[in-house]
């Protein structure tokens, strides 16, 4: 394996992009010389899978996705709790609170993002503090404050402001929880950002047999204080500016999120929308600072997923390897995971859903769709000369594996087969497996093949040896099919 790293490579930040990157030096035989710096106290963990610790489906232990452990017997300083407050790039230093500086040769960004509060009055008290009935969820420590809250059995109804794929996520689990759960969203449908005006009125219908109340085109601007009640308990009131009130007792912050840049733009990097890098992931301004995840902005685009971070971070550790390999764009595999709830989106929505969330007007694209707003499915997706170039899946996600086969391959479909993709019979999830090639795709976000599944002999060793399953957690069910024998398909 090559050694030609650099001697002291430091990335700050420790989320998901950050442990890819870590992983792929490791793989490539650097041993010594990587210094990781997080602000958060906890390992690094599965920043996704919050929802399903929220839900209950998941002990906040097994999100964990390398431990401080591993990083020591990997050769790797790993300092948590840990805030960089400057960057001395004459030095070549990253400077601490507290004065102290940490050497690079390579300085890696990787401070991902940080959620933006809308602009609802009384959400900020006095102190400066979030309303005490008011909860951000972007971390671990959101994430056990509010179980804590719920645990307090104070909680029945809450609203979740924010109709994103987290916002979603949050509802499903705290209406698994039993809490009446109401969801607030500024745009026309949900999931605006990914989907068009048909597929989220099929996620609203689906929301609301669920016992979950959505309110869109509705934005809430003001929070209210309501008087105790007899007992001495009281409630908050979210005024919408179509004149309701919603009454509850937990408001619950999803909406919005920019890239984490403060530190890159008082060291006088080039920040746009993120930290503005070159194909090779390193800052336009500064040949020893990189960028990568969501923080990072490549030709003018952030990503704000989990598949083109980890793209991203595998091709950083080749080049700091002595690799000549470049990013050459965002590959979006998106998953809602949320019991009760199935969506994927496939492509870039950017190139596909136009401001208003129709599909946008694309030379040479075709739309092929399939739905049922009866059972709450749709199926739909977005041809140019006959390769996929985007596709929507809500309520039946058996075709997934076939689709993003066909779509990460740039496979040229016949004329007939966009419709066979579509149309396929549900099949169970090992008889889905079992169709798929080894070359075949099983998990997105870590680009994991069913040959290489197969080849694992347990859950934990998949998750070891090739990273599936630590992601979205959409492939676990192909995942553990594969793994207990489904055969591969016979090849003539």
């Amino acid at each position: 394996m090559s050694t030609a790293a650099p001697q002291k490579i430091v990335v700050v930040g420790s989320g998901m992009a950050a442990v890819r990157l870590v992983e792929g030096l490791v793989a490539r035989g650097v041993t010594s010389g990587i210094t990781v710096l997080g602000e958060e106290p906890h390992a690094p963990y599965n920043r996704i899978l919050l929802s399903a610790v929220l839900e209950g489906t998941h002990r906040a232990d097994a999100i964990t996705l390398r431990s401080p452990q591993w990083y020591a017997d990997n050769g790797v300083e790993l300092r948590l709790g840990t805030r960089v407050a400057d960057i001395d790039r004459v030095e070549q230093q990253v400077v601490l609170a507290g004065a102290e500086r940490v050497a690079y040769d390579h300085l890696v960004l990787a401070t991902g993002a940080i959620p933006s509060l809308p602009p609802i009055r009384g959400l900020i008290g006095p102190d400066g503090m979030l309303h005490e009935r008011v909860h951000a969820f972007r971390s671990l420590e959101d994430c056990t404050r509010l179980l804590e809250l719920l645990a307090t059995g104070r909680v029945r109804r809450a609203v979740v402001v924010g109709g994103g794929l987290l916002g979603l996520q949050v509802a499903r689990a705290l209406a698994i929880r039993g809490v009446e759960t109401e969801i607030v969203e500024g745009g026309e449908h949900l999931l605006r950002s990914h989907v068009d005006e048909q597929a989220g009125r099929i996620l609203k219908r689906s929301l609301t047999a669920l016992d979950t109340s959505v309110y869109t085109g509705a934005r809430a601007i003001k929070l209210i204080d309501n008087p105790a009640d007899a007992d001495g308990e009281w409630s908050v009131g979210l005024k919408l500016d179509n004149g309701f009130t919603l009454d509850t007792d937990l408001v619950v912050l999803t909406a919005g999120g920019r890239p984490s840049t403060s530190v890159a733009r008082r060291a006088g990097l080039a920040v746009a929308q993120g930290i503005v890098v070159d194909n090779t992931l390193t800052s336009v301004f500064d040949e020893h600072i990189h960028a990568i995840g969501d923080c990072a902005e490549v030709d003018g685009r952030t990503s704000g997923f989990v598949p083109p971070a980890w793209d991203q971070a595998n091709i950083l550790a080749a080049r700091l390897t002595g690799a000549d390999t470049t990013y050459d764009g965002h590959k979006l595999v998106a998953r809602l995971r949320a019991t009760g709830l199935e969506v994927a989106v496939l492509g870039d929505p950017a190139d596909t859903v136009g401001a208003t969330g129709e599909v946008a007007e694309l030379d040479g694209c075709e739309v092929v769709q399939v739905s049922n707003p009866v059972n709450g499915s749709l199926r739909k997706l977005v041809i140019r000369d006959g390769v996929i170039v985007a596709a929507t899946l809500i309520g039946d996600l058996s075709r997934i594996g076939l689709i993003t086969q066909a779509f990460d391959r740039g496979t040229v479909l016949g004329p007939q087969e966009p419709g066979q993709l579509l149309m396929g019979v549900r099949q169970a999830a090992d008889e889905g497996a079992a169709q798929l090639p080894d070359d075949a795709e099983v998990c997105a976000c870590a680009g994991v093949s069913a040959g290489r599944i197969r080849g694992c002999s347990s859950l934990a060793d998949v998750k070891e040896r090739t990273r599936a399953t630590t992601g979205c957690g959409g492939c676990v069910s192909a995942v553990i099919a594969l793994l207990q024998g489904a055969p591969a398909p016979v090849r003539a």
